[in-house]
């Protein structure tokens, strides 16, 4: 099974953004990854296993926000469909060396 954990959390202000922070760290570790970036998932061997990080994601969710958690079978991720649109452009780097005229 798979375990995706939806979320929009206020970031206004410092103690909001400290609060979502350490959200996304709980949440990496215990073994999610960033699948987009309010986005995490987990895989999980078992129903039982997934049931015990719903319950651990439910412990980590701030005071403020919403967060939501679907649980998907192995079948049904194995139907996603993902899209990427183009890549940006490498910019120019430039890799010449600065030089620099002392004028007295």
């Amino acid at each position: 099974m798979w375990l995706f954990v939806f979320f929009d959390l206020p970031v206004v202000t410092k103690k909001q953004r400290k609060a979502a922070a350490l959200f996304r760290k709980n949440l990496m570790k215990d073994g999610f990854v960033m699948f987009q970036y309010s986005v995490y998932i987990r895989h999980c061997g078992s129903h039982e296993s997934m049931k015990v990080h719903a319950k651990r994601v439910k412990l980590f969710v701030p005071d403020e926000g919403k967060v939501s958690v679907l649980s998907v079978t192995d079948k049904q991720y194995g139907d996603i469909v993902n899209y990427w649109g183009k890549k940006e452009k490498d910019k120019k780097v430039i890799t010449e060396p600065l030089q620099l005229e002392i004028i007295w």
